[in-house]
């Protein structure tokens, strides 16, 4: 009697590759924070951004999805989006606030978590278009953009409540049921109208001249832009009601 070859369960190199160097820069910026550079900190968290939205598209594009894979991009998540931030923003504004700053904190870290664990437990029936609730790794950029920006500018964030206050509004969104653009669908290799591609080299031309500042508007747009969907959802559904 035959019996059948038992199934062999690889990894796929190449975007677990680029999963696991956007958790090196993550624990990188633990380090770097730790020793008092929180703006390479948030530099090496901005890095960890891009390379995990890297490793999707990746494994989108080379058929390389799995759970393995899935399921190892949420942990390293949880270091570069979750601890990494919180502890930036602890160890650079927040601990002068005493336990308020570390409760901070924390409710950043939770808030992570729980948006992770609610990402993982939907990822089978959720619309791939839409997040449900801010992604991590884009309250992670604002967190790392602003200290970037606050760093270039010389402004002293242990006396400046902008931390005090954004920290629990973006854990808040992480945690909402706003949708949010997911941008899966969107092409690279697309067409873009002439007047698209002329606000692409403006918007380059001043990246370039202010980076920090350009950087955290693109996060602090992308924030507002769930609010925004949602109320504008909520408008039509009106409306539709009222005409019929």
């Amino acid at each position: 009697m035959n019996t059948p070859a038992p199934h062999r369960q690889g990894i796929y190199l190449l975007p677990n590759l680029l999963t696991t160097a956007a958790l090196a820069a993550g624990f990188y910026a633990i380090t770097a924070t730790v020793a008092g550079h929180h703006s390479v900190a948030a530099g090496a968290i901005l890095i960890a951004f891009i390379l995990d939205g890297l490793d999707g598209r990746v494994a989108r594009l080379t058929g390389t999805e799995s759970a393995f894979g899935a399921h190892y991009d949420s942990l390293a998540d949880m270091v570069s989006f979750g601890v990494a931030p919180a502890l930036t923003a602890l160890l650079w504004a927040l601990a002068a606030h005493g336990r308020i700053g570390t409760a901070l904190a924390f409710l950043f870290v939770a808030a992570v978590a729980l948006r992770l664990a609610r990402f993982n437990s939907q990822s089978g029936v959720a619309d791939k278009r839409w997040f449900q609730g801010l992604p991590s790794p884009a309250g992670a950029g604002m967190v790392a953009s602003l200290v970037w920006l606050m760093q270039a500018h010389g402004l002293d964030a242990q006396r400046t409540p902008v931390v005090l206050v954004l920290l629990p509004v973006i854990a808040a969104l992480m945690v909402s049921n706003l949708r949010y653009t997911s941008f899966k669908g969107f092409d690279p290799a697309g067409r873009v109208p002439f007047l698209g591609a002329l606000a692409i080299v403006l918007g380059l031309a001043v990246a370039f001249t202010t980076p920090a500042l350009v950087t955290f508007l693109l996060f602090a747009g992308y924030a507002i832009s769930g609010p925004a969907l949602t109320l504008r959802q909520r408008a039509r559904l009106r409306a539709g009601r009222q005409r019929g």
